[in-house]
């Protein structure tokens, strides 16, 4: 009775090893998703300096339903709206990226469009622009990415005053240790060599020689320090090729090679670059 009882036993514990382990070997395979569809709602208000807090479009998408063996997946969804120009095909390089974190919408105000359309896309304002744009979903990251149809939307770039206002002398000067001339205002060596070029009303351009890891501040008139530039954190090494500037800020650290550089002051975006020459 026993020997059975046993035998019974292994039999019960037998099926049961094999069931946990028939159990174990299911997997979860990903069945795809569905491309999500994307639609643009323009407001009845336009895109204009007036308007700039207004939200003049939305986008609107679809779920991308993301499958598995076990059924619709319960992962959280991110989404990457893409702006370009049309024709662009979403190849430039300046194309606007924003990222979304599981909602199925996103809105714009005229400001916020119109930064993306100066600042990033770098369009003249006056113009009619046709943008495109398009939503791509990523899940888990980065995998299983699915695009959508793009949808397109015309609008006028306005201006809108400088970021930071420009030299009310017109002139734009550069002083520092990273100058020949130094720290010295007035400018001891021929200011020429120091002026920065005026390209526009809210832009100068100079290319001039800088001693490496040497300091520099741009001025508005030579022999004055009333009316000067620079950037927010003293030597910030983040900002050594560009950056933002302000108003009355600290030293701008040169590159650490010496050499020819080109600095470009854009006052209308509030952002420099220093480029190698």
């Amino acid at each position: 009775m026993k020997t059975i009882l046993r035998l019974s036993a292994l039999i019960i514990l037998s099926i049961f090893i094999f069931s946990s382990c028939k159990k174990d070997e299911t997997k979860l395979y990903y069945m795809g998703g569905t491309s999500p569809v994307l639609s643009a709602v323009a407001a009845a208000d336009t895109a204009s300096y007036a308007n700039a807090d207004k939200t003049i479009l939305t986008l609107n998408w679809t779920n991308p339903n993301y499958n598995f063996t076990t059924g619709v997946s319960s992962y959280n969804v991110t989404y990457l709206i893409q702006i370009d120009t049309v024709g662009s095909n979403f190849t430039n390089p300046s194309l606007k990226e924003i990222s979304v974190s599981e909602d199925l919408s996103y809105s714009f105000t005229s400001s916020a469009l119109n930064d993306i359309m100066l600042n990033q896309l770098n369009l003249d304002t006056g113009k009619i622009h046709n943008l495109e744009m398009r939503v791509i979903s990523n899940l888990v990251n980065n995998s299983a990415q699915l695009t959508s149809n793009s949808a397109q939307y015309k609008l006028t770039a306005y201006s809108i005053p400088p970021k930071v206002i420009p030299p009310s002398s017109g002139t734009l000067f550069i002083v520092g240790s990273a100058t020949s001339g130094g720290w010295n205002n007035p400018i001891t060596v021929d200011p020429k060599t120091q002026q920065f070029t005026q390209v526009s009303n809210t832009e100068y351009v100079i290319t001039i020689p800088l001693v490496a890891n040497g300091e520099y501040k741009l001025i508005g008139e030579d022999g004055s320090w009333d009316a000067q530039w620079s950037i927010a954190k003293a030597d910030d090494a983040t900002e050594i090729y560009g950056g933002d500037f302000v108003s009355n800020g600290a030293n701008v650290l040169a590159p650490p090679a010496d050499g020819t550089y080109k600095i470009d002051v854009d006052f209308q975006k509030g952002k420099f670059t220093v480029t190698k020459q």
